[in-house]
Parts: C-alpha cells; sequence; structure tokens
C-alpha cells in the first residue's frame, strides 16, 4: 500500500511538473539558453586551450638580436606575429602613412581590444620620448577603441615618457621587456601589469 502510494505521489508530482512548465515555458527556454551557453563556453575553453598548446608546440620565438636587423615594417609584422602566437587570429598590422598612431591591432582571448604603436630602432639604443607617446595617447582609445593601448619598442623609454605612460594608463614594452616576450612562451598579457579587467571570461591556460 505504501509503495502505492509513494507511485502514485510520484506521478502527481510529475504530472504537476509539467503543467507547471507548460504554463511558465519560458523558464524551460531560459534553462535551455543557459545550458547553451555554459556549452559554448565550455566547448570555447577547450578550443583555446588546444591553441595555445599548439601554440607552444610551433615555439615561435624571435632573438632580439634579430628584431634589431629588421626594418621598421617588418618589425611590425613580427609584433603582428607574436599577437598571433600568442592566441590572436585576429592581429593585423595596420601601420603605415596616415595610420594615426596604431600600428598593430588584435583582440586577445579575453575580449579586449588591443592597439599598439611599434618604434624600431635600428641600434637597439635610440629612446622612444614623450611626444611619440602624445601620438599613442590621443588616437588608440577615442579613435581605435582600444581597451589595451601599447608602446613596444627594440630601444629603450625615456624617463619622462615613462611618468607620462604610466599618468595615462599606457603600456610600455621597452628592449628588455620585448627580449622576454618575443623568446618566451608566456602571452604579453601576463607580462604587463594593470590591464583593464576581460571583457569575456574564457582564455588560453
Amino acid at each position: 500500500m505504501g509503495l502505492v502510494a509513494a507511485s502514485v505521489a510520484a506521478v502527481a508530482l510529475v504530472v504537476a511538473l509539467v503543467q507547471w512548465l507548460a504554463d511558465h515555458w519560458w523558464v524551460a527556454v531560459a534553462a535551455a539558453v543557459l545550458a547553451g551557453l555554459g556549452c559554448a563556453g565550455w566547448l570555447r575553453l577547450r578550443r583555446d586551450r588546444a591553441h595555445w598548446q599548439e601554440v607552444r608546440a610551433r615555439g615561435l620565438r624571435y632573438a632580439i638580436a634579430q628584431l634589431d636587423t629588421l626594418h621598421h615594417q617588418e618589425f611590425e609584422q613580427a609584433i603582428r606575429e607574436l599577437m598571433r602566437r600568442d592566441g590572436c587570429p585576429d592581429a593585423a598590422r595596420v601601420g603605415g602613412r596616415g595610420d594615426l598612431g596604431a600600428d598593430v591591432k588584435a583582440t586577445d582571448p579575453f575580449g579586449r581590444r588591443w592597439v599598439i604603436q611599434c618604434k624600431h630602432r635600428r641600434d637597439g639604443e635610440r629612446g622612444v620620448g614623450t611626444p611619440d607617446l602624445q601620438v599613442l595617447n590621443g588616437t588608440a582609445r577615442p579613435v581605435h577603441l582600444a581597451d589595451v593601448a601599447v608602446m613596444v619598442t627594440n630601444g629603450r623609454i625615456t624617463t619622462p615618457a615613462r611618468d607620462f605612460a604610466e599618468q595615462q594608463r599606457l603600456h610600455l614594452v621597452d628592449r628588455r621587456l620585448l627580449a622576454s616576450w618575443a623568446a618566451g612562451s608566456q602571452p604579453l598579457w601576463e607580462l604587463l601589469r594593470a590591464l583593464p579587467p576581460p571583457r569575456r571570461p574564457s582564455a588560453p591556460s
């Protein structure tokens, strides 16, 4: 008797649940959408991890001496390739006449938009000063809609320029940091400090 009562109660509960879902169909739709988003996020994370493992296996590397010998356009292309190596498949070289301070643009796996200005120094010594950073600061966010504005050079960066960059939230990659980034296996966003928060959660690990 107790088993029959339990069975009846279970059936009644199922019927009630079905009826409730029929009356509140949007709950089922929302649950399906959330499940779909969760599955898509999981698949994206797996894809990003697989991509980063492939990147490490491929092992794109530049020695700083190699970068020193490049033409400035080749230097920009090398920076583009490093961003692609790091997981930015849309990284593109846009430098040239009328580039408005942007030589490379890319979107990182966190959804952040990067605008990079490149200053190649043939001798690897000549400094990047405040005027160069003023151009980047004036266009990166208002014109190119950057989340992360970066100056990359194989030379050095002057002290006044560093002070200006800190005030304006610009990120600097000087000769020392460039050598570490180009020759290593860490993406640039793991080497820079005080980056803006991600726009989306998934990223290579």
